[in-house]
């Protein structure tokens, strides 16, 4: 039934078509259908869409946010680091959402999905302690889709991260999942809770020393997926990453990591298809003054004598 309406044209989120048929705004033949029903060929399909659940978060116009570009479907911000995306437990106020929907024009409704209410529009996340680049869906067909290019990994994300460690370049192909006695953790080793493949492309930029600048281009979107990537696979933890790393054992690593405070990880680059215009669209960031100085500090140590 599901797949029938969306040949058919009807140009809503799959929880969105649930709900309707749930309240009986969906009729075959006059008849109120369900999920599981096929559609007769000919059939005369009627559906009352309901104006959806709008957002409950409160507007909180004092959260800047650096818009990279928007239009009349979607923005493109450059998140700081020590932002939260959308609120969750322990973030129930404060967050980028919060500074969205303070945003004129921003109203996205049919919040249908399960606290969708609470991130309207998030079609992929960042990490707290994560700076750069984030794309937020203004309208239902907007966020449609850019999840289906999600799912279809054809969207561009390339991140840059200092590591501890030498690394080198590689692709990174492993099962992933939450840690299976760690709620707060994911992991690729063992046996992850409800693995999924996860895919990330190293690339080598510049040794420093105890460190090395590295490129992550993401084939998959999974949580923590390079963080986890680079700690447990390549073995050279982000610099400052609380959760998948230690206090580096050497002092000058161990205080510049105490300076940034924060995982020293950016996503710099981001591409996708215009979900509604079709054009393609390209966007960089450079990194944050906190994680070039933490750069230029590595640099300064390597150049001497």
């Amino acid at each position: 039934m599901l797949a029938g309406l969306r040949a058919a044209g009807v140009d809503a989120s799959r929880a969105a078509v649930q709900r309707w048929m749930a309240a009986g705004r969906v009729l075959a033949d006059g008849a109120p259908c369900s999920p599981a029903d096929k559609l007769a060929v000919g059939a005369r399909v009627e559906v009352r869409p309901d104006a959806g659940a709008p957002t409950n978060v409160t507007p909180d116009a004092t959260i800047e946010l650096s818009v990279v570009f928007e239009d009349a479907s979607l923005l493109v911000v450059d998140k700081p680091a020590g932002l939260v995306v959308h609120p969750a437990r322990g973030h129930w106020e404060g967050t980028l959402v919060h500074g969205l929907v303070a945003r004129p024009g921003f109203a996205l409704e049919d919040a249908a999905e399960e606290g969708g209410a609470l991130r309207p529009g998030v079609v992929h996340r960042l990490d707290k302690g994560t700076s750069g680049l984030l794309v937020v869906a203004k309208t239902a067909p907007a966020r449609e889709g850019l999840k289906a290019q999600f799912s279809a990994h054809t969207i561009e994300r390339e991140y840059v991260a200092i590591v501890v460690g030498q690394a080198h370049d590689a692709t990174i192909d492993a099962p992933h999942g939450r840690h299976p006695s760690d709620r707060l953790r994911f992991t690729s080793l063992g046996s992850p809770v409800a693995a999924r493949r996860a895919v990330t492309h190293v690339r080598v930029l510049e040794g420093l020393g105890g460190a090395t600048l590295v490129a992550c281009t993401l084939e998959t979107g999974r949580t923590h997926q390079i963080r986890v990537h680079l700690a447990e696979r390549m073995r050279t933890p982000i610099l400052g990453d609380p959760l998948y790393g230690k206090r580096p054992k050497d002092p000058f690593l161990a205080e510049v990591a105490a300076q940034l405070g924060r995982q020293a990880l950016h996503a710099r680059r981001l591409g996708f298809t215009h979900p509604v215009t079709g054009d393609r669209l390209s966007f960089e960031a450079p990194a944050p003054p906190d994680f070039t100085r933490a750069l230029e500090a590595l640099r300064a140590r390597q150049s001497r004598p």
